[in-house]
């Protein structure tokens, strides 16, 4: 099956994909869901996700965070109380956890507001990083991804960023990319953007929302992210079908350890999950 999917497959890695009307719209409708329980969450609780489990389960939970492992899990994907299809794409939905032993909420803000500097904390995911501006808490930046996994995909991408302090241990954010454009060939002499939405479908949509409170000595960093990609023919499957399911769990694990590493850094201590 995929020797046959090989031979059937374009010259490209794998035949471009379309973003279309009905995707986006699905997409946006989970959007405005998660928007509402974000903000009522964040008023009203739980404030943390684990918060919200059962007390056996949260109990292990929090055992696991304080041993500085990364605590994820993958969420439904529901508007209005009833799952949502995404015709022609994947929803991909998870929360994770850290918790940074010895740091403030003022780090944690700092760090993820450093927009300039996300090439080097979050190497080597992040390739180049800019903040493009700033207006109180509104932030609008620049982000260029690699993820390597049997393919090689790079990604430009913009966001819109908006944080909330809530209080003096607990602070919110959400983000958004507004353009994203896969790049091809990259670190060549003839490297160009694809168009937005007729691309391999690798990323057409993310969007994250945080949660940050300092308590119990050190600091917990929630990040929720929904990822929307392309949907996966089935004579694809075996070649693209395991990059693109892993790669939104992956690339969330990878940031909050990237992040309680280079916290723990800056306080002299580089030890991380």
């Amino acid at each position: 099956m995929i020797i046959l999917a090989v031979l059937l497959a374009p010259a490209g890695p794998v035949a471009a994909a379309e973003l279309r009307t009905e995707t986006i719209q699905a997409f946006d409708r989970v959007i405005e869901e998660n928007d509402r329980r974000f903000a009522r969450e964040s008023q009203q609780g739980p404030f943390l996700w684990m918060d919200g489990q059962p007390e056996a389960k949260r109990k292990t939970l929090y055992e696991e965070l304080h041993r500085g492992e990364v605590v994820i899990s993958r969420l439904g994907k529901e508007a209005d109380g009833e799952a949502i299809e995404v015709p022609s794409g994947l929803l991909h939905h998870w929360v994770g956890v850290v918790f940074i032993p010895g740091v403030t909420l003022t780090e944690v803000l700092r760090l993820l507001q450093d927009y300039d500097h996300h090439d080097k904390t979050y190497a080597p995911e992040v390739l180049q990083s800019k903040l493009r501006k700033r207006a109180g808490e509104f932030f609008q930046a620049y982000l260029r991804f690699l993820r390597k996994k049997i393919i090689t995909v790079v990604v430009d991408t913009e966001h819109d960023a908006w944080y909330q302090t809530l209080s003096a241990t607990r602070a919110s954010s959400r983000s958004r990319t507004t353009r994203v454009n896969q790049v091809v060939n990259y670190g060549k002499a003839d490297e160009h953007q694809m168009p937005v939405g007729e691309d391999d479908g690798y990323l057409w949509r993310l969007y994250t929302y945080w949660h940050m409170e300092e308590r119990d000595g050190g600091t917990f960093v929630q990040c929720e992210s929904v990822t929307l990609t392309r949907d996966i023919p089935f004579l694809l499957r075996p070649i693209i079908g395991p990059f693109v399911n892993s790669l939104p769990r992956e690339t969330l694990t990878s940031s909050l350890g990237h992040t309680r590493s280079a916290l723990l850094g800056q306080h002299g201590n580089a030890s991380s999950p």
